[in-house]
């Protein structure tokens, strides 16, 4: 499961990781994002341009907007058979920028860890995207995040981890497709290539989103 995470990145820089353009007004450094909120994102549909879509999917069939708090996930095992991602799968796509996430470790202090890429670079996690609208005509674009099984770093925190995508398959991941190519891209991202050490029970509240959240709370380092 991915259920927090951060995208700090200086507005000027996004343009040299992500080839797209962003007005400092409407984008700021987030340390951390949660479920219901509209949080940056690149979609396969405007993919020059850096949108905000609510984290949670809310499917175009849905009969109210409630279910999308239930679907921040996506399993990447099963997105081929659960009906409310089959179609987004293939033809809604988008990227989620982001700097580094959190997972709870299940033990007995159930601490919180925050884990990144080596060098501190930004990456991308796999995501999927639809446009709902309401009976009174509100419009809602929303997203969820794409899990995988864990690499060995992740594993020992949690059962689940977000897929990450290689720099190289980003732009693959929202162009046009088939379903094995895609499917393929779907996999634990490299453990060598990340680090992760605990941070404050603080990040539980999304109310508290500044860069302490992301400091360590000892050395040690997976």
């Amino acid at each position: 499961m991915c259920g927090n995470y951060s995208f700090v990145i200086e507005d000027n820089l996004i343009w040299e990781r992500f080839g797209i353009r962003v007005r400092t007004a409407v984008y700021k450094a987030r340390y951390n994002c949660a479920p219901t909120q509209d949080l940056a994102v690149i979609s396969n549909e405007d993919p020059l341009t850096l949108n905000f879509y609510r984290w949670g999917l809310i499917p175009s069939w849905a009969k109210d907007s409630v279910i999308g708090k239930k679907m921040i996930n996506a399993r990447a095992e099963t997105i081929l058979e659960k009906p409310s991602f089959k179609h987004t799968f293939r033809y809604h796509r988008c990227l989620v920028p982001a700097t580094g996430f959190f997972e709870w470790r299940r033990d007995k202090e159930n601490n919180p860890y925050y884990i990144r890429m080596k060098n501190r670079e930004a990456f991308s996690f796999a995501g999927l995207w639809d446009k709902w609208v309401s009976t009174d005509g509100e419009i809602i674009h929303s997203f969820t995040i794409i899990t995988t099984v864990p690499n060995r770093l992740v594993a020992k925190i949690h059962n689940r981890m977000p897929v990450i995508l290689h720099r190289e398959d980003e732009r693959r991941w929202i162009t046009l497709q088939t379903d094995s190519i895609l499917v393929d891209l779907l996999k634990p991202y490299p453990e060598e290539m990340m680090e992760a050490y605990p941070v404050t029970k603080q990040v539980k509240s999304p109310e508290n989103d500044s860069p302490e959240i992301t400091e360590p709370l000892s050395p040690s380092i997976f």
